[in-house]
């Protein structure tokens, strides 16, 4: 008898269990240890933004999501439409999170005054993304973001896969996030681990600090969180970042994790306290034996504050490391390599540079002081300038190799330097420094090169299964492998067409054909004839001649069949299914006669009135232009003979246009009115209403066809200014 029954015990136990798992459900809420019914649900997220689909609230509990999937936004198509909040996780202690996948919300999950909460083994990818209006040919201004303040929560306008606030002593492990914006965004949480995670290919941040201290950061890959590249025309990053650090985060430890491929691999900044009041800052943090190759911009910057940074590999970025304003920095055993500029510092202090591999970077170590501070308090900060000693002095740079190396050092304005033991090989110039450079001490100081014989001890945390966040990844190797698309960088998951020259002006276009292994065909192409093959392999490359080279309108369609694919928005073709992919370029030149005016609010404000000019006045232009498209940036005001901090922009054009259905879209920076065949398209003359310092873009979906003439009127009103319009023909049916 006591043997059937516990053979009737292990029998029904499978079917106890599922019993007791829970389905989700909208809006429940959920406050003692659960597991969830493994299955897709479909639910929209709350258009509230304090609210969510799911909220936990309790002590000392376990969430077990089963691998369940949470899937929002579910009659939205583009990640830039998605809304709302998938998980809130609030007042709570010893809370644990795992096995969840949560993708198509604003927010995946959101943690407010947690204490000991762990998130485990989920999966938080293919969540919010904006569109992305650069392309391989020209930027747009309203691609950078701003990341400067947070005490009210700004950083969430940009999505996150998690967004954390007060989250102290906190475990995030053996997670993923890719194919969004922001993987993970951390304010005033303190004291966490965060490891073995793989947040990567997305289009803004990797992991983002604000107020954040002795936090370990350690064996994530974080590789590919990048905007506003194209491989030989611009590097810029517009703000995007592997790792973010800002205001007051300090302590921490970042070791081991491969950051590279992003727009800056590591972005340090103190923070507007420290701007304001000169205080404080981002200090002694450990960054320690990562990867911060191949950023468009920065493989390190660290600004203002006070940190070690030391054995790092940084190889093929504009700067190895910008350290402006820097002080009591240590810069140890780091390998630089075909960077523009190795080590780049202006205004530093009392920093030591040593024991350093420099191998063919255009310069190797630059150090100066500017004559003039910017006039732009926005731009240093007052506070600081008024607060601290900025002067460039007091460097030790001893004991570094340098190889194939133009200019190696290259110094103005900067005083106090101690320069010895180092050694040079096929080097041109070694000091390029004029009579601004005093104290140059080249002599050997035995005495002070012994305090730096031995490093100082680093704490390390044991972790029982460290990942090994480099391996695998050599063949990504180099910048041209950042290829960006309009949703975020390129993910070698799916086929790609690639124009390798998007600049050529011969007629002759180059493509490549990338992804994983199987058959590609063209389908049908326009705007373009003597394609070099029609079918293949991949990888392959293939070349193309212009039909037109006045107007660009091209289409090539393609169709690939093999291993499985990923596509961008992460959903799966099986392997041997057929998947379309296209390149597209289009181009409409508008004829502009752009004319340039004075402007005076104090005197007449047109974003009070509406009109552009006082009445009964007639103005000259201060200058005028004729383009066939606009693109303009202004830093500090129009320019003339004379500087003008307040100007008004009036662009006329016409030109005729196939018969179809178009986007006009509009980036700009203060106030725009855009103006087609006499009817306001586009109107956003309030400047008020955008708070933040970015541009902004509108779009304007039209059916065009014909001849149709175009006004365009701006307000710039200084510091930062921008115009730009872009006219994209939209396929059928979008």
């Amino acid at each position: 008898m006591k043997f059937l029954l516990i053979s009737l015990v292990i029998y029904f136990l499978p079917f106890l269990v599922t019993a007791q798992e829970r389905t989700l459900a909208k809006g429940m809420k959920i406050s003692k240890t659960t597991k969830i019914k493994k299955s897709i649900y479909a639910i929209d997220a709350p258009a509230d933004s304090a609210s969510s689909v799911i909220t936990i609230q309790g002590n000392n509990i376990v969430i077990d999501f089963n691998n369940a999937f949470l899937k929002g936004s579910n009659k939205k198509s583009r990640p830039d439409q998605f809304f709302g909040t998938g998980i809130l996780v609030k007042n709570s202690k010893n809370v644990t999170i795992k096995n969840l996948r949560a993708s198509r919300y604003r927010v995946a999950l959101k943690a407010i005054d947690v204490e000991n909460l762990v998130i485990e083994n989920c999966d938080f990818s293919y969540n919010y993304r904006q569109h992305l209006n650069s392309d391989q040919e020209m930027e747009d201004m309203s691609d950078w973001m701003s990341y400067h303040h947070n005490e009210n929560n700004e950083w969430i306008r940009y999505g996150g896969a998690m967004y954390l606030r007060n989250c102290n002593f906190l475990t995030i492990r053996n997670c993923r996030v890719t194919g969004g914006q922001n993987a993970l965004m951390m304010t005033a949480c303190n004291d966490g681990m965060i490891y073995n995670n793989d947040f990567s290919f997305n289009s803004g941040i990797g992991i983002g600090m604000y107020r954040s201290s002795r936090n370990k950061i350690m064996f994530n890959k974080v590789i590919f969180n990048v905007r506003g590249y194209s491989h030989g025309v611009y590097n810029r990053g517009q703000d995007s970042a592997g790792m973010l650090v800002y205001e007051q985060s300090s302590n921490n430890l970042f070791f081991k994790n491969n950051v590279t491929h992003s727009g800056d691999g590591f972005f340090l900044w103190a923070g507007q306290t420290t701007m304001d009041s000169g205080k404080g800052g981002c200090n002694d943090n450990v960054i320690l034996r990562n990867d911060f190759s191949y950023a468009p911009t920065n493989g390190v910057e660290a600004t203002f504050s006070r940190n070690t940074i030391a054995y790092n590999r940084i190889f093929e970025c504009d700067h190895g490391i910008w350290a402006g304003y820097s002080y009591e920095t240590s810069i140890n055993n780091n390998n630089f390599r075909n960077n523009r500029v190795g080590i780049a510092i202006e205004h530093g202090q009392m920093i030591n540079i040593t024991y350093n591999l420099f191998f063919r970077d255009k310069e190797a170590i630059a150090l100066w002081e500017r004559k003039d501070q910017p006039a732009d308090p926005m731009a240093i900060g007052w506070g600081y300038l008024n607060n601290r000693d900025t002067k460039s002095r007091n460097y030790i740079i001893l004991g570094n190799s340098f190889n194939s190396i133009p200019v190696v050092f290259n110094f103005k304005n900067t005083d106090k330097l101690n320069v010895f033991s180092n050694t040079y090989a096929e080097t041109e110039t070694d000091f390029k420094l004029d009579s601004t450079v005093t104290e140059l001490d080249t002599l050997i100081d035995l005495e002070m090169a012994a305090r730096f014989d031995e490093d100082s001890a680093v704490n390390i945390p044991e972790i029982a299964r460290p990942n090994d966040p480099f391996k695998g990844t050599g063949y990504l190797a180099g910048r041209k492998n950042i290829m960006m698309t309009a949703w975020g960088p390129y993910d070698f998951r799916s086929p790609i067409i690639w124009n390798t020259n998007p600049l050529d002006t011969t007629g002759i276009m180059k493509f490549e054909l990338m992804g994983p292994k199987g058959k590609w065909r063209i389908k049908k192409f326009s705007g373009v004839k003597d394609m070099s093959i029609m079918n293949g392999t991949f990888p392959a490359s293939f070349t193309a001649t212009k039909v037109n080279g006045a107007k660009t309108d091209i289409s090539i369609q393609l169709e690939y069949i093999g291993e499985t694919v990923v596509t961008p928005f992460g959903e799966t073709v099986a392997a041997g299914k057929p998947y379309s992919f296209s390149f597209q370029k289009y181009f409409q030149p508008i004829k502009f006669n752009v004319r340039w005016f004075a402007l005076d609010t104090a005197f007449h404000n047109p974003l009070i009135t509406g009109e552009i000019f006082p009445p009964n006045v007639r103005m000259s232009p201060l200058k005028i232009d004729t383009v066939d498209k606009l693109d303009y940036a202004w830093w500090g005001g129009l320019k003339t003979e004379e500087k003008h901090g307040q100007f008004i922009t009036i662009a006329e054009g016409e030109a005729t246009i196939k018969n179809g259905d178009y986007e006009l879209g509009v980036t700009w920076d203060d106030a725009v009115r855009v103006y087609v065949d006499g009817k306001l398209v586009i109107n956003d003359w309030n400047p008020s209403h955008h708070s933040y310092d970015e541009a902004s873009h509108k779009n304007a979906r039209l059916s065009l066809g014909g001849k149709h003439k175009f006004l365009v009127e701006h307000i710039g009103l200084g510091n930062f200014d921008c115009l730009s319009l872009k006219l994209k023909k939209l396929a059928d049916g979008k």
